[in-house]
């Protein structure tokens, strides 16, 4: 009996070469594919709500899992069996029978990420945080990531795809804000979708605003796709220890 079921997972990116299964690399969705065989003594389709990059981190990723398998088995126990048999930094924090339609990209409406960005030195959390040693304006920075919030020409922010050649670079943006505590500069964004590097480029900007680098108007140029020779955000592009995908939304039912 094929059935389809709706995963959330959790998975710590730096030792992987990203989400996306690749045919020379470990993936987080090669290893998944691989502990989903094993037990379930099938082929399987995975599918994630998108891609994340190399050493990029993910709380609640979500993913379909398509199996025509000999029996059926309850949610738990497959979600009890997938984390037996993955590594310690991929975990699955839940399973559910979804419709035979569902798909984790397409059906998705929303994705939240966060980036870490540390002002002094931490102990225990290396891998998941951009430790920025200068004084930052969190004030400045907090005031340019509210004029993201809307629609805007992201041309200056993207990284060449070449397999999303013709892409629109427009990008609506339903919010974006920057908090602190306990010397942590966390930064929140949600879009339905976002261009390859984006975020980690908007990151870099806004350290370069928080360190009196750039102006706001300079930022304002970025955001309508006037970038030039004098604003190569490309070499500003934020480390990936510090990402996390956050949240992926659906629709009620999904």
């Amino acid at each position: 009996m094929k059935k389809t079921y709706k995963l959330t997972l959790e998975y710590d990116g730096t030792r992987y070469s990203g989400w996306q299964a690749q045919a020379n690399a470990r993936t987080v969705m090669g290893d998944l594919i691989g502990a989903a065989q094993e037990f379930f003594q099938a082929g399987v389709e995975v599918m994630g709500s998108g891609r994340t990059d190399a050493g990029v981190h993910a709380a609640a990723q979500v993913a379909h899992l398509r199996v025509a398998a000999r029996e059926v088995h309850p949610p738990e126990r497959i979600m009890a069996e997938l984390n037996k048999r993955l590594p310690y930094d991929i975990a699955v924090l839940e399973v559910e029978e979804a419709a035979a339609s569902f798909h984790a990209r397409r059906d998705a409406v929303g994705r939240v990420y966060t980036y870490q960005i540390a002002t002094r030195k931490t102990a225990f959390s290396k891998k998941y945080v951009w430790w920025v040693k200068e004084p930052l304006d969190v004030g400045k920075m907090r005031e340019a990531a509210a004029k993201l919030s809307g629609r805007h020409d992201f041309a200056c922010f993207r990284a060449e795809d070449p397999s999303k050649e013709g892409e629109s670079t427009i990008v609506v943006v339903e919010s974006a804000d920057i908090e602190e505590q306990d010397g942590m500069i966390v930064f929140r964004i949600e879009a339905s979708h976002y261009l390859w590097r984006m975020v980690r480029r908007i990151v870099g900007v806004l350290v370069k605003i928080g360190l009196g680098d750039l102006s706001m108007e300079q930022f304002e140029r970025l955001l309508k796709a006037r970038c030039g020779k004098d604003l190569d955000v490309a070499a500003w592009t934020a480390p990936a220890s510090g990402l996390f995908l956050a949240e992926v939304k659906y629709r009620q039912g999904k």
